[in-house]
Order: structure tokens, then sequence, then C-alpha cells
């Protein structure tokens, strides 16, 4: 089975970088991530149709040493790679993506232009690392691009297809292997758009023969089934709130010996998800930004409550966990972050210099895919990491174990999907003695 490139570039567009980017950019975080959702295929199409272009080849070999992945945010829209891609990739095309993306997520063309700059520099990104990490040349590059043509068109969300996007019938074509989304006819004959009138013309003998309706043989099931999709999209899109976020409430996510985990939850047992965005969080004074009702307001609240100076023992504290909301890591890594974690480690650190005698414990989570002796050992590595990072920034002494769980307290199906998987994987922190 060929790499799937884009399951790569998801690791640099997790929760925290769309949490951020609508903040910097004025937008709703479920507009930004349809946006991101949309722009990422047809990047990699983009990529994938011009895996011989000399000049995107050396924007991607380029791409590795410049720094792109860690500022895509900062400099994504001026950065030279980027610019010289979206003109190769997409010419006079470009105008016409942005204007779709837009109106597909609900976002402003500004926003859509910028994610669209910030997504190609995650690509070009990341696949100039893997090229760069697997001593790939410019024609193992190019033979890694060529293989993603075949799952591009299955990958683009409901709602959007190539045609829709503005990019399915460039002069070129987007030859995908399972590209049903255009239409795709010979070389010189006419292409027909499903968007315009296809009532018949001329006197050609095939056509007046079938009246018209070859064409509506397949154009009436396709309509039905776009129209069935989109009404099962919009279904799913109101039972979902705009982001998912797991927060430890009091009552605690798990044990350390349970063989199942309570994650945040109401007093039903349901999972809370719940749309959140940065406030100031007092800290004896000092302002940290954080959710309300997140890892920082809550663990600042136990500590002002007294009830950890209270506690008698570690019993008394290993019930209740406080679920990170922005520290995640990049895809298989344990040593390399995604943007925006460090702010909230920074937090922490803030947290235990506020209360010197505040002991605590790291747990790493991930989950039920792959295998689980690796999944541990991966989820404690994580954990591990964190706690040096802690140690790093003079709290150390305050930490006293990191624990990897792997899937354990995973809840999720297997078969899920990646974004709903997402909710297993995560590093979460408990005040321990």
């Amino acid at each position: 089975m060929s790499l799937n490139v884009i399951d790569l570039i998801k690791g640099q567009l997790g929760p925290a970088l769309v949490s951020q980017a609508a903040s910097q950019l004025g937008e709703s975080e479920s507009g930004i991530s349809k946006a991101i959702g949309g722009l990422l295929p047809a990047v990699v199409g983009g990529l994938a149709n011009n895996a011989d272009h000399p000049g995107v080849l050396d924007a991607i070999t380029n791409a590795s040493s410049s720094g792109i992945l860690g500022n895509l945010l900062g400099g994504s829209s001026n950065n030279p790679i980027i610019s010289t891609l979206l003109s190769s990739l997409f010419g006079d095309k470009l105008g016409g993506l942005v204007n779709s993306i837009a109106s597909f997520s609900g976002i402003s063309n500004g926003s859509a232009s910028s994610l669209l700059s910030l997504v190609t520099g995650a690509t070009a990104g990341t696949v100039g690392k893997y090229a760069a990490d697997n001593n790939l040349d410019k024609s193992g590059i190019s033979s890694l691009l060529s293989s993603q043509k075949g799952i591009i068109s299955t990958l683009l969300p409901a709602g959007l297809s190539l045609a829709s996007l503005n990019i399915g019938d460039w002069a070129k074509g987007y030859k995908f292997d399972n590209d049903n989304d255009a239409i795709k006819t010979p070389v010189g004959e006419p292409k027909i758009d499903v968007t315009r009138s296809t009532t018949p013309t001329g006197t050609n003998p095939d056509r007046n023969n079938e009246g018209g309706g070859s064409i509506w043989k397949w154009l009436l099931p396709l309509l039905l089934l776009i129209a069935v999709s989109y009404f099962i999209w919009k279904q799913c899109e109101k039972k979902q709130t705009t982001t998912t976020t797991t927060v430890a409430d009091s009552t605690g996510s798990h044990t350390d010996t349970a063989s199942t985990a309570v994650t945040p939850s109401d007093t039903t047992g349901t999972a809370v998800t719940t749309a959140k965005t940065d406030e100031n969080i007092d800290l004896n004074g000092v302002a940290l930004k954080g959710y309300k009702g997140g890892m920082e307001d809550q663990m600042i609240t136990f500590l002002k409550s007294g009830n950890y100076k209270n506690a008698a023992d570690d019993s008394a504290l290993k019930d209740t966990w406080y679920d990170f909301d922005h520290v995640n890591f990049k895809v298989a890594s344990a040593t390399e972050l995604e943007a925006g974690s460090q702010g909230q480690l920074e937090n922490l650190v803030a947290i235990l210099k506020a209360f010197p005698e505040a002991k605590i414990k790291i747990g790493g989570y991930t989950d039920k895919t792959g295998n689980e002796a690796s999944n541990i050992k991966l989820s404690k590595s994580r954990a591990e990491f964190i706690k040096g990072a802690l140690a790093k920034a003079g709290v150390g002494a305050q930490v006293l174990e990191a624990e990897g769980y792997g899937s354990k307290f995973a809840k999720v199906d297997p078969k899920a999907s990646d974004a709903e998987r997402a909710a297993d994987r995560k590093m979460s922190v408990r005040f321990a003695k």
C-alpha cells in the first residue's frame, strides 16, 4: 500500500493550530476545520498532478530546510517557496479555488487565502521533511507525489468535488484514477459541464437518436447522490459542535488502576463537547491564556480551594485527571510537539511555580489502533518528554512520575475516523503526593 501523504500532513494541522488560526483570522473553528479539510486534498492533488514539474520539485526539496513548519501561522503568506508553489499548481485558477473554499466553509476570502498558504506550507514542509528523512532525491519525490493520484478525489469532504473547487477542468487535466467528480472525455471532444444546460443541440445523429436520454441516465443518479450526500452531511453537522474539547471535571477522568475511563463527562456519563475560546485565567493576579473550565482553570481552582493541601495521601488525588487542551504531538513522534503546544506547557510551569508545594504526575494515551506494546511505549515516551520539558523549565522536582497507558482508557472504535479517534490521543496531568 502506498504512503498516504495527507496522513503525514495532518500532524501539522491539529486542533491547536486550528484554534490559533481561528483566533488569528477571526473565524469559527468549525469554519477553519472545513476549509482545511477541502484545501488539503486540493493542494496534494495539485502536487500529484505536477509531480514532474522542476519548480515544484525544487520548492519541496528546499522546504525541508527553510523552517516553514516552524512558522505556519506567522510566515506562510509571504514565503517565496509557497508563492512559487501556488503559482505552479493553480495558476489563474487560484482565485476560483479560494472563492469555492470560502463559500463551502463559511469564512471570508481573505481567511481562505491565508489558509491556502498555510496548508501549502504544511504540505511542502512535511513532504520535504519526509524526503530528507528517507533520502529521496527529486525522482523519489516525483514518484511519491504521483502515487497520490488514486486517492485524492476520495478524500474530498462531502459537498466538494474537483469541479466545485474550480480545478476539475484544468486544461492539463486532473487525471486521477478514482476521480468520479469530473466528467472525462477523449481529447478533442467537447466536455459536458454538469452545471450547465444539457439540452441537445445541432444535428449530431447519435445525440438525436437518444433525445438527450444518454445524458440523463448518468446525470440524474449523480445529482441524486450529491443531494443525499449533502443531506447526510448537514445532519451530521447538526449533531456536532465546532470543536470537541476533552476536559476532565472535578469528578475525575480515570483511576490509575481502573480498566475503563470516564472522560470529561456530565452527571449522566455522556461526553461533553463544547466549542471554547481562550480567556484570561487568573493565577494570583497573573493572567494566563486558557479555556474557561479548561485545564488551567480547574487546576488553579482546585489548588486555591485547599483540597490539595488537605488531601491525606495520593489515593485521595489519583482519580482526578486534567487533560491538556493544546498540547499535542506530531504523528508517531514522542519528541516533536505540534505548533501551539508550548503555551500551555508554560502555563503549567507558572501554576507549579505559584504553588511550589504541589506535585503532579503526567499521563500519556493513544487510540485503539496499532500494536498495543508500541502504543504503551509511545505514550510513555511522550509523558517522559513532557516531564523533561517541565524539568528544563525549573519545576522538575514537582513532577513525581510520567506514565504511558497506551489505549487502556481509549473509548473510540478503532474503525472510526481519525478525527473521532483524536479524542483518545491526549496528554493529561493529575496532582500527586
